[in-house]
């Protein structure tokens, strides 16, 4: 039994497959860097690992039964599927990388893709504690895998499996970001860094002594102190989604959280209004297309009839004329159609 442990998880053990040992290369390590301390408690602990060939072959091939692990689970099942996959060597990756390069073969690109499969499951298992479901980690990091296959460049000097680790790490914690709440929590660049390194700076602070204030968090993040405290929110148990039916009183749970939100939709009547404003619109279109000229005929029918809408820079280059003359010529037929229709909507 092989057992890998890591700060703060439990690793499941694994069964590693009888190999005959031979002595291990210099150039068979692959050093993988990672941060030196947690991301947020719902991180895997990330420290700097040297990972070799040897162990990327041996770690992921078959978990260890257990009684929370189904003999038909998914994961055992993709496990058990990818070990036949076997690792290339160095002069086989080489020799495939550079017919990549040079061929753009996707038969070559599908080779180096299922050799490295077990890189993946091993990267995606750091944050497993992160998602519901390690599939889905595995899936993403899949992708961020077939990406790193299509740009690697093997002239830069970099190990595939190196260059790819990082293109897969992007991956899942991009997955890990866009799940972590059901309403986005990380849609600029100041609040991906925050959601990545906020909890991270506040456990380093709060080692040495220091109060995690906001202005001292924002300064040393480099991002503004606006930012900090609505992350901070976020992160909390009070950014979490609160349930619609969630009942207002724990002991009378008739009334909900749902019935205190007003209606804010049109009322019946003005509702009924503005079918009849469309009605009289309809009659008297026609009436008031004829009145135009020609072109503004065509323009308004290609611009605001039509049910796909040409593009103004289409109609412009018809015409031969700027694709700005033609939004001043769609305004110009839009105030007209208003002055036409305030003598029948009254």
């Amino acid at each position: 039994m092989a057992k890998k442990k890591a700060q703060g998880t439990v690793t499941p053990e694994v069964v590693a497959p009888e190999k005959k040992k031979s002595p291990k290369k210099k150039d068979d390590v692959i050093e993988v860097k990672h941060d030196e301390e947690d991301e947020e408690e719902f991180f895997a602990p990330a420290h700097h690992v040297e990972v070799s060939e040897r162990d990327l072959a041996t770690t992921l091939p078959v978990l260890k039964k257990s009684t929370d692990l189904k003999v038909q689970d998914p994961l055992q099942v993709y496990l058990k599927e990818i070990s036949r996959h076997k690792l290339l060597t160095p002069e086989e990756e080489k020799e495939l990388t550079a017919e990549l390069l040079r061929t753009g073969d996707i038969d070559v690109a599908k080779k180096l893709v299922l050799a490295n499969l077990r890189l993946v499951v091993k990267i995606a298992f750091e944050y497993r504690n992160a998602a519901k479901n390690i599939m889905d980690l595995i899936q993403e990091g899949n992708i961020g895998l077939m990406k790193a296959v299509s740009k690697y460049d093997p002239s830069k000097g970099a190990k595939l499996s190196y260059y790819a680790s990082w293109w897969i790490r992007s991956y899942i914690l991009k997955f890990i970001l866009d799940n972590f709440r059901l309403v986005k929590i990380g849609t600029t660049q100041e609040q991906k860094k925050l959601f990545y390194n906020l909890m991270r700076e506040k456990q380093r602070l709060m080692s040495m002594g220091i109060a995690p204030d906001v202005k001292l968090l924002s300064e040393n993040l480099g991002v503004s102190e606006k930012s900090v405290i609505e992350m901070d929110q976020r992160l909390s148990s009070h950014g979490q989604e609160v349930s619609l039916d969630k009942p207002i009183d724990e002991d009378n749970g008739r009334q909900t959280l749902g019935d205190l939100i007003g209606d804010e939709s049109d009322s019946p009547e003005a509702m009924l209004e503005g079918i009849q404003n469309l009605e009289i619109l309809k009659d008297h279109l026609g009436e008031f297309i004829k009145t135009l000229k020609p072109r503004d005929q065509e323009i308004f029918q290609k611009r605001l009839l039509s049910e796909i809408p040409e593009s103004l820079q289409s109609i412009a280059d018809q015409y031969g004329v700027s694709r700005e003359r033609i939004r001043q010529v769609e305004e110009r037929l839009i105030e007209q159609l208003k002055i036409y229709m305030s003598e029948f909507l009254r």
